[in-house]
């Protein structure tokens, strides 16, 4: 890109520049620390096919857990001839993570600029942040952040909704649904490349941290961002690491860094015995995985993926099956409602789960109607919610193969059947 695109980003430039620097998230010291946001202009028509260029040469993909790369939803959305809705996907609803709260709290301004930019690209009249309705604290970053933009040609008008908290309701099929004035619940969607709509107007979900990273790489240039990450991954990602670690948080990481090494950040609490990767719809690994590069195509190989930016370790002292049946239980409680295998799948295993840990009379069919009951629920969903639990409790089985057999065999385990903390 030309102009401000070019500009020599200031030493470490990340997401969380500004508030190491300022400790302050306020317009003034975003826009000292990162400089004008580079609009086009006036009659600058080739400005939006060089940002989808950009953003395509810095190989973003989305950040809020499929992994998709930006560029594909910014040029299906721009192909249909009509103003767009950009909408900004912060509602979280994944328990375990905390990465857009944080920003938001401490970057706003980057997150609003990426949806200024692609608003911009696409002729968008409307943008909309998304916030959780029991998300209090961040609405009320976002706010401020949006007040203190008003009269300053930033890009189009923002508006903050507050849709109902949930795992499922932050679902970008989901988000249209309940901007439209629909139910708010996850449509089948076979090909993600096609664009969804709001009131018959093409619409572009974005993560918060996507579009915070397009505000960047419109500033900085790809070959800055691709110089961030490693091992076939571009780029910083937000990760929040927590479980049975002394220090939970939120951490900045290059793309590519060793497991290992982003857990060691919050520094564990004796032996792990296992790490969650990706979330609550993620993949358990044990221990002698830590070493992979916390990357999409490396995670790819252990049968994970980078997922929501979410690492839960697991102690030593803790039983995997006993978390796995809290987890499993609360994601049957989260369904969407609309299919069998949410409706009736997702509890069945939750109970099968729940009666492997207590120890069952029948351990036999009990382990026989589980791995059924997997087959049976995988790609049957509506959404892709059932299919995130089925690989759950896949990689459980397989990472926890000893203390399955201990369950089968004899009952609760000498961990007390504990779960790891929260």
């Amino acid at each position: 890109m030309k102009g401000p695109a070019t500009m020599a980003p200031p030493h470490g430039a990340t997401l969380l520049t500004a508030w190491h620097r300022h400790h302050r998230c306020d317009l003034a010291a975003h826009l000292e620390t990162h400089g004008p946001l580079p609009l086009p202009v006036p009659r600058d028509y080739g400005w939006p096919a060089r940002l989808a260029r950009e953003i395509e040469a810095a190989g973003l993909t989305g950040r809020g857990g499929a992994a998709f790369p930006s560029v594909r939803k910014l040029v299906a959305a721009g192909t249909t001839g009509r103003g767009a809705v950009v909408v900004v996907n912060a509602m979280e609803g994944e328990p375990a993570s905390d990465k857009d709260r944080v920003l938001l709290a401490v970057a706003p301004h980057l997150v609003l600029d990426g949806a200024a930019l692609v608003a911009t690209a696409l002729g968008a009249g409307r943008v909309v942040v998304c916030v959780a309705d029991d998300r209090h604290d961040t609405a009320a970053h976002v706010a401020q952040a949006i007040g203190e933009r008003v009269g300053t040609h930033l890009g189009p008008p923002v508006e903050l909704a507050r849709p109902p908290a949930g795992y499922v309701s932050g679902e970008e099929s989901a988000l249209a649904s309940w901007l439209a004035g629909g139910v708010g619940a996850p449509a089948f969607r076979p090909d993600r490349a096609v664009p969804l709509s709001i009131s018959r107007r093409p619409a572009l979900v974005h993560n918060a941290e996507t579009l915070a990273h397009v505000g960047l790489i419109a500033r900085y240039g790809a070959p800055w961002f691709r110089s961030l990450g490693s091992n076939g991954a571009t780029g910083t990602t937000l990760v929040t690491v927590s479980g049975d670690v002394e220090h939970p948080g939120v951490h900045e990481v290059a793309l590519g860094a060793p497991i290992e090494e982003i857990v060691a950040r919050s520094t564990p609490n004796g032996a792990i015995r296992a790490v969650l990767v990706g979330g609550y719809g993620g993949s358990w690994i044990d221990t002698a995985a830590l070493a992979t590069p916390y990357a999409p195509a490396a995670l790819r190989g252990l049968g994970a993926g980078v997922g929501a930016g979410i690492l839960l370790v697991l102690g030593a002292g803790h039983c995997g099956l006993a978390e796995v049946a809290r987890i499993a239980r609360y994601m049957a409680g989260e369904s969407a409602g609309q299919c069998g295998p949410c409706v009736f799948g997702l509890p069945a295993i939750a109970a099968d789960l729940d009666e492997l840990v207590r120890g069952s009379p029948h351990p036999g069919a009990l382990e026989q109607r589980l791995h059924a009951r997997l087959e049976a629920v995988d790609g049957r969903g509506a959404c892709r919610h059932p299919d995130g639990v089925v690989r759950m409790v896949r990689s459980a089985l397989a990472v926890f193969r000893d203390e399955v057999r201990h369950h089968l065999a004899r009952g609760r385990c000498r961990c007390g059947d504990k779960a790891g903390p929260r």
